[in-house]
């Protein structure tokens, strides 16, 4: 296993969350903010942490902060950004907006990691989660390249590298959930009551 002085958490909440018509990370299920749900998923896993936002009210939680190197570039250019920022040769990224996961999936992906590929990703439902990943520090100069190319699709730049899927058993995909929508919210609000 890799050691977590090795790792670094990027914690991505640079996104416009037009969907939801507010700042994701500061949602709140349970008396806490998402965001806080990553930060304690990730914690136990990483030596340092930082979050990718140019929204200063981010500046509570403590953790170093970087803005997006290339404004409103989407996804690609927030994991560059923290890349571009970590002394480590993994990272741990996260979307702000993933209110259950737990550590115990993030370290599936460390675990998976055998030193060969270049990003570790969840496969959820049969689905990619990019956004729940381990990124070697190398994908930064691929990354780089892309942006100054004018291309912001991850899938693009995830094909550009060498990708370890980790297929969750059906009965978490809950905690890869990620809320993109008031009625989302609302839908899981209520299922955390029952």
């Amino acid at each position: 296993m890799i050691d977590k002085k090795d790792i670094t958490g990027i914690i991505l909440a640079g996104g416009k969350s037009s969907r939801m018509g507010k700042d994701k990370g500061f949602l709140k299920l349970n008396r806490k903010s998402f965001v806080e749900y990553s930060i304690e998923a990730m914690k136990p896993l990483v030596s340092q942490m930082m979050i990718v936002s140019n929204n200063a009210d981010y500046d509570a939680f403590k953790l170093k902060r970087v803005e997006d190197v290339i404004k409103n570039s989407g996804p690609l250019a927030g994991i560059y950004s923290g890349l571009s920022h970590s002394k480590t040769d993994y990272n741990l990224v996260l979307s702000c907006d993933i209110p259950f996961i737990k550590t115990s999936i993030l370290e599936m992906l460390i675990n998976a990691q055998d030193g060969d590929a270049d990003i570790v990703q969840i496969l959820s439902d049969g689905k990619p989660m990019p956004l729940i990943a381990l990124y070697k520090k190398r994908c930064e100069t691929i990354f780089y390249k892309l942006l100054q190319n004018d291309e912001r699709r991850l899938h693009v730049a995830l094909n550009l590298c060498k990708v370890k899927n980790i297929e969750l058993n059906p009965e978490c995909v809950l905690f890869t959930t990620n809320i993109n929508t008031p009625e989302e919210l609302k839908e899981i609000e209520h299922a955390d009551k029952n």
